[in-house]
Formats: C-alpha cells, sequence, structure tokens
C-alpha cells in the first residue's frame, strides 16, 4: 500500500469543522452583545466569517470582517488587543475541555469577491464572455 504524499495539505477532521462552528456561533453572540471597551469596536458590527481550530483545539484562528464600512485590519488588531477578555466569555458559552486561545486576522474574501465582480461587469469583459458563448454554441 502506497503512503500518503506529505505534499498534501492536511484537511481538519470532523471534530476540529465542529468546534469550528460551536466557537464562531459563540463568538457571534458575545460580540453582538457590545461588551468590549476598545473604541474600534465600541460602534463595529463585527462578522464572525470563519474560525480554523488547530489540531488540538488549543488555540485558532478567528477570520474577522466588518459589515458596512470599516478597516478588516484595525478590526482584527483591536480584537486581539481584547484576545483574553473574549476568550474568558468564551469559556462561560462554550463546552470544551480547554478554552482555546483566540487570533484574530482580517477576512477579506469580501473584498476580492468585489473585486472580481467590478472586473466581470466591465463592458470589454462582457463582450469577450459573449463571444466564447457564441464559438461555444458553434462548436457544440
Amino acid at each position: 500500500m502506497a503512503r500518503k504524499s506529505s505534499n498534501e495539505p492536511k484537511l481538519p477532521t470532523q471534530r476540529q469543522l465542529r468546534a469550528g462552528e460551536v466557537i464562531r456561533h459563540a463568538l457571534s453572540d458575545i460580540m453582538a452583545r457590545r461588551e468590549m471597551r476598545d473604541p474600534v469596536l465600541q460602534n463595529a458590527i463585527i462578522s464572525v466569517t470563519e474560525v480554523k481550530p488547530n489540531n488540538d483545539l488549543r488555540s485558532c484562528k478567528v477570520y474577522v470582517a466588518p459589515l458596512g464600512d470599516g478597516d478588516a485590519t484595525e478590526l482584527a488588531k483591536a480584537l486581539n488587543r481584547c484576545a483574553g477578555f473574549l476568550r474568558g466569555k468564551l469559556g462561560r458559552e462554550i463546552e470544551l475541555k480547554f478554552t482555546p486561545e483566540l487570533h484574530f486576522h482580517a477576512d477579506n474574501s469580501f473584498a476580492i469577491a468585489s473585486h472580481v465582480d467590478s472586473i466581470l461587469a466591465r463592458p470589454e469583459v462582457q463582450r469577450d464572455l459573449a463571444r466564447d458563448e457564441a464559438d461555444d454554441d458553434e462548436q457544440g
């Protein structure tokens, strides 16, 4: 039997996925209560887009994005400043053996998606897409 290649990225286990979703929902609820005193976070509406726990569930990467206007990088920095407070609140909300350390990162996927949409909406791209569809219809 052949061994698996070590170059393949390791997929998260079912346990990691389930724990990530539990943590994501709990953090969303905690942030919705607006108990944080950081001035950047006072009026921010925060979306927790993804939580990626590591293998032993002792720490996790939390991807956040502001809803509406706001800088995702500044938001992540502010959340990292109050990560201890959020971890304490999280420990009371979830039932895991260990409350994971939280490392917040800016999620730029929404900005990237809107940039791709704007590129696809350009007239010259629409013209090229229409030409490709016409060529496919003639060949098919």
